[in-house]
């Protein structure tokens, strides 16, 4: 087969010029209006503290003024948003001591002060920086990406409006923010919502955003940033359609190649007044409920207090509303917000959609997640008789595991103890005394001094055998008679007293025996003040329990081929063209991101149980069905954990191991992307004669790479992903304009692009290789 490779849209090489770009280094120490002054080398990148400063250093009288041409067209921000770019944190802009390295890989691919200076003076070119991607199919619709170049003005207007406005977003404002992901969101909705009784969830008609909307959101950027450059560079965006919004969609934070990187905080910046506004509201109510202390409560008779409170949580165009309060309160609530969004924001809702719902009897969707009120004894139930009697069998097991280790150690020092004696007593009859030639007597003493304290503390600690030691000492003994006590000296008697006095207090029981029944008594209690407190909990209290949709799950697993008709693991013919640890790294990052994503749910086992089932046997059968080899062998040679063997003969695991599985819970919340971007994504691997290319990765220099083409899944089903019938419900989908394109990637980045750690949003896919 012949192969004809063509570069599309290849960028132009330059050699680094270092020495202009002095001309646009900025005094960071001493931040001033001036952006030419000089006090560190240009090949440094900024941390966070430093570009914060120079960003702050534009506010004036209540504005910030001037911020693309004394801030973003600086080489200084320019790099550091390069460097943001080449790894997969977007926050993680710190000096690096490989800046030169990467201000070399920067210039290869265009001069970075000329890129600057066009900024200055308006004359960069927007349009001529987007690459339009054209779908495999005729009905298909075109999309516009933006080269390198395009993306990294993109990450440092994204820098600055961050540092612009991150802290002036409310607490409920998640996604696009540095540690305020989905996870972070429903962990707020699992620790802070209590007694919901309404609620419901704000849907938006799929509508883009036009110029009505582009124009209002320049208004709102306006009224903090007084830059006409810097809104016309947004402006120019969005007349491009490199940079898009779509409310309603399944593509936001997903990771996908048609979301901008400006589109979160743009869409935040968007809705801003309508969180400030519906905060006032949430005020404004907590005024009209004001808390009471618990004296105060404890006071009022037997009366539980609920206070009416309103919880909101927007994630990006997902908005949340819940109420404690009547079904009249949340009605005007939710006219309210929709009168808001319809009229001040001139956005399209889905009023049927948008309907209040009951949060005791009904659920609701919310970031892929399903939500319901229930009483807490439901998140923690108490012990079943069942495990009470489990447990409990449990601890006789382990009462008699302890007596045969005790048994079996008085054996073996008893033992021990014999010979010691046999061997002093055969010495001390064959020579007049011992002759060591070091002294061990300390060591001796000391052993058998802890064999003492041990047998002292064991006995102690049994009223069996107190008591029965106790009754010998002092049932029937004659001294305890008067008229004997006359006849015998004094210091006898005396002696006896006090041997008594001894026996009554180390051996008596009554006291260890008061003690015991003194402990299990307040261990009655605490158990039945529990049982008060769940019971009242249950009667007074509601929370929010958050679970994975596992019937969608289940579909999106039969759809993508993991399962057949009858629900059991398959394999994946597709996929036979990989290497085999390019087909377990796949499996993996599927697998992973169905993990990370719904830890925090209730019924995580449900999803535990499609990875560890599922997924894991459908790989051992696509790795069967490439090898010819039956199930069996295959479980022989790469085990149920898919150990994979590197060049050097280590063994690695890619695939998460059942122990892993059963470990993992909600404890570590890492805010992961969902799985939409690794399970509709295929690459499958070409086989070519042809001259190497560099890999697409964001400032990747290197050329031993392998081109593998994009196989998408809504193609390959013929499935038009917007007809909820034949696709996955919540589930988004990459552009088909990426199908069948071919991508040049060294094994680093592939290998992180199987596992998830990064997306096709860190690779320029305008650079793609045409192959004919």
């Amino acid at each position: 087969m012949l192969i004809h490779l063509r570069r599309i849209n290849p960028l132009e090489f330059r050699p680094p010029n270092r020495s202009s770009l002095k001309l646009f280094s900025t005094l960071l120490q001493n931040p001033s209006t001036h952006p030419k002054t000089q006090t560190q080398s240009p090949t440094e990148t900024l941390t966070k503290p430093q570009l914060k400063a120079l960003v702050l250093s534009q506010y004036s009288h209540g504005n910030f003024s001037n911020l693309l041409s004394n801030v973003i067209a600086l080489p200084h921000v320019l790099l550091t948003a390069c460097q943001n770019l080449t790894t997969p944190q977007p926050n993680n802009a710190l000096n690096s001591p490989d800046s030169q390295s990467l201000l070399d890989s920067v210039s290869r691919r265009f001069d970075i002060e000329e890129m600057g200076r066009e900024l200055c003076e308006d004359l960069f070119d927007v349009e001529g920086c987007c690459v339009t991607m054209v779908p495999s199919r005729k009905k298909g619709e075109n999309l516009v990406l933006p080269n390198l170049k395009l993306k990294v003005l993109i990450e440092a207007i994204r820098m600055v409006l961050e540092i612009v406005y991150d802290e002036r977003f409310l607490t409920f404002s998640y996604g696009g923010r540095v540690g305020m992901g989905g996870h972070t969101a429903i962990r707020y909705l699992k620790n802070s919502v209590e007694n919901p009784s309404w609620w419901f969830s704000v849907t938006f008609d799929r509508e883009k955003f036009d110029d009505r909307h582009v124009n209002k959101l320049c208004l709102f950027i306006e009224e903090k940033i007084k830059d006409g450059f810097f809104i016309g560079i947004i402006k120019r965006l969005f007349e491009c359609e490199v940079v898009g919004i779509e409310l309603g969609g399944c593509y936001l934070g997903r990771g996908f190649p048609q979301e901008s990187g400006l589109s979160s905080i743009l869409i935040n910046i968007y809705f801003n007044g309508f969180d400030k506004e519906i905060q006032d509201m949430r005020l404004w109510k907590s005024q009209e409920n004001p808390k009471f202390e618990s004296e105060e409560l404890v006071s009022m008779s037997r009366m539980f207090y609920k206070p009416v409170k309103i919880f909101v949580v927007r994630y990006l165009d997902e908005i949340l509303v819940i109420t404690s309060g009547s079904k009249m309160l949340t009605m005007d609530l939710k006219n309210w917000a929709l009168k808001y969004l319809e009229g001040s924001l001139e956005l399209k809702v889905d009023r049927m959609k948008t309907a209040i719902h009951s949060a005791v009897s009904e659920n609701i969707s919310f970031l892929g997640m399903e939500l319901q009120a229930i009483p807490p004894s439901v998140l923690h139930p108490p012990m079943t008789e069942k495990a009470m009697r489990a447990r409990k069998k449990y601890l006789r097991q382990k009462e008699v595991r302890a007596l045969e280790l005790k048994n079996a150690r008085e054996r073996n020092r008893k033992k021990l103890g014999m010979k010691i004696l046999q061997h002093v007593f055969k010495k001390s009859k064959q020579s007049d005394g011992f002759k060591f030639e070091f002294q061990i007597e300390n060591e001796v003493r000391e052993i058998f001094t802890t064999w003492a304290d041990e047998v002292v503390q064991n006995f102690l600690g049994s009223l069996e055998e107190r008591w029965e030691w106790h009754r010998k000492l002092t049932a029937g003994d004659f001294l305890s008679l008067r008229h004997i006590r006359d006849q015998l000296p004094q210091e006898l008697v005396d002696a006896y007293d006090k041997f008594q006095e001894q026996v009554d207090k180390y051996l008596s029981p009554v006291q260890a025996r008061k003690a015991l029944e003194k402990e299990e008594r307040r261990a009655e209690e605490e158990e039945e003040l529990k049982y008060a407190k769940r019971t009242v909990d249950d009667l007074t209290r509601l929370c929010v329990k958050v679970d994975a949709p596992i019937e969608l799950v289940r579909k999106a697993v039969k759809m993508a081929g993991f399962t057949n008709s009858m629900g059991r693991p398959r394999p994946i013919k597709l996929l036979i063209a990989l290497e085999d640890t390019d087909i377990i790294k796949w499996y993996a990052g599927v697998g992973r991101r169905w993990l990370d994503f719904f830890c925090c749910c209730h019924n995580f086992k449900m999803v535990k149980i499609v990875v560890t089932y599922h997924l894991r046997f459908s790989c051992i059968l696509t790795l069967a069905e490439k090898n010819e080899s039956t199930k069996l062998e295959a479980i022989k040679h790469y085990t149920k954990d898919l150990k994979v063997s590197d060049l050097n003969g280590n063994e690695e695991v890619y695939f998460p191991t059942e122990r892993e599985v059963k470990m993992m819970g909600d404890q570590n919340l890492l805010d992961p992307r969902p799985v939409d971007g690794a399970l509709s994504l295929a690459l499958i691997r070409l086989a070519y004669d042809e001259p190497s290319y560099s890999c697409i990765a964001h400032f990747c220099d290197r050329m031993d790479i392998v081109f593998y083409r994009v196989r998408l899944l809504q193609n390959r089903l013929n499935v038009n992903p917007s007809v909820e019938e034949k696709w996955v419900s919540g589930m988004g989908a990459i552009h088909e304009s990426l199908n069948r394109k071919c991508l040049p990637l060294c094994s680093d980045h592939i290998n992180d692009l199987y596992t998830g750690k990064i997306t096709l949003q860190d690779i320029d896919c305008t650079s793609f290789v045409d192959v004919d």
